[in-house]
């Protein structure tokens, strides 16, 4: 039998699965290999919290910058917010300084956290203009020192999340994953493109195949899972220790534990989004976060007879309450 765990939820009620599955990432177990990524905009607590509610393994944070924390910024501090309920949770760290990037690891790993994560993945140009996320695939010396600089002064494990190369005449993933295992990280995420391939392109699975069979860590699979059986077929063809989710959980938290129809009810999409609202209300001012909800909000009917009219009414609301009033307002069959 594959290494794999199969979670079914009923459109009723959300999931206590039976744990059918264990991943060790240093002295940090994993009871489910579906874990959400690290989402800019988008994985903050109350996502985090909704997705570990409906059974996601694990839930990463947005990037958060070395810098950002290092100084004492205002917005860097709410970022690394987290409740006792959502662990484990992973926080990810961004910067290309070394020194700076350990000075943030030692003030991160005194927090309530599980894991810390590296950015060495993100194709955004901002980011790729300072030497952060995929520009480190160009200077490999460099994602080293950062790596054992943050191994150095994490009490938490430290994993890293990269792509396979900077473009197809570069992919270095086997060699670059094998110096992140020596340089001391737990785990590796391979988002399975290039930095030039963006979010675009073909998912190389097969380049996941190969860095888990060149290190002996944990590999965590990425890239255009659109679906729980996307991810379960990518544990099975690649031998990968997990999958990460991102852009797909938007407006579906289920689908890191559930076996559900392409097209879930209304009743059941209504249901996820009132309790992602709920959390919202509970853990931020919410109309400064109003244009972040809707957003939210919108993408729990993508594929829904008359998605667009209804995302439009969303958009169009003034205030956090109005938003829910609408929601709660939803007929269902």
């Amino acid at each position: 039998m594959d290494s794999v765990a199969i979670f079914i939820i009923q459109e009723s009620h959300l999931p206590c699965p039976a744990t059918l599955y264990l991943m060790q990432i240093g002295s940090l177990t994993i009871e489910n290999p579906f874990v959400l990524a690290p989402l800019a905009g988008y994985t903050d607590l109350a996502f985090r919290l909704l997705c570990r509610e409906y059974g996601a393994g694990l839930c990463y944070s947005e990037m958060i910058s070395a810098h950002g924390l290092v100084y004492q910024q205002q917005n860097t501090l709410d970022m690394i917010r987290t409740d006792p309920t959502e662990r484990p949770v992973a926080m990810q760290l961004f910067g290309t300084e070394p020194e700076i990037m350990g000075q943030a690891a030692a003030i991160l790993s005194k927090q309530p956290i599980d894991l810390i994560d590296i950015n060495m993945g993100c194709p955004v140009k901002k980011v790729i203009k300072k030497g952060s996320g995929a520009a480190l695939l160009r200077t490999p010396i460099i994602a080293e020192r950062i790596i054992k600089e943050v191994v150095k002064n994490s009490r938490v494990p430290v994993t890293v999340k990269t792509r396979t190369g900077w473009n197809h005449q570069q992919i270095i993933a086997e060699d670059f994953a094998k110096m992140v295992e020596e340089a001391g990280a737990s785990a590796i995420t391979l988002h399975a493109r290039t930095w030039t391939d963006g979010f675009s392109g073909q998912v190389d699975w097969e380049m996941i195949k190969k860095v888990k069979e060149k290190v002996a860590i944990p590999v965590i699979g990425n890239g255009d899972l659109l679906c729980h059986d996307d991810g379960l077929a990518m544990l099975k063809q690649t031998g990968c220790d997990a999958v990460m989710i991102g852009r797909a959980s938007l407006g579906a938290p289920w689908i890191f534990s559930a076996k559900v129809n392409p097209l879930p009810s209304m009743h059941f999409r209504l249901k996820a989004l009132s309790r992602h609202l709920e959390l919202i209300a509970q853990l931020f001012q919410t109309d400064r976060i109003l244009a972040k909800t809707k957003n939210h909000a919108g993408k729990y009917f993508k594929g829904m007879p008359g998605s667009s009219g209804m995302r439009q009414k969303i958009y169009e609301t003034k205030t956090f309450q109005e938003l829910r009033d609408l929601i709660a307002a939803v007929k269902t069959p």
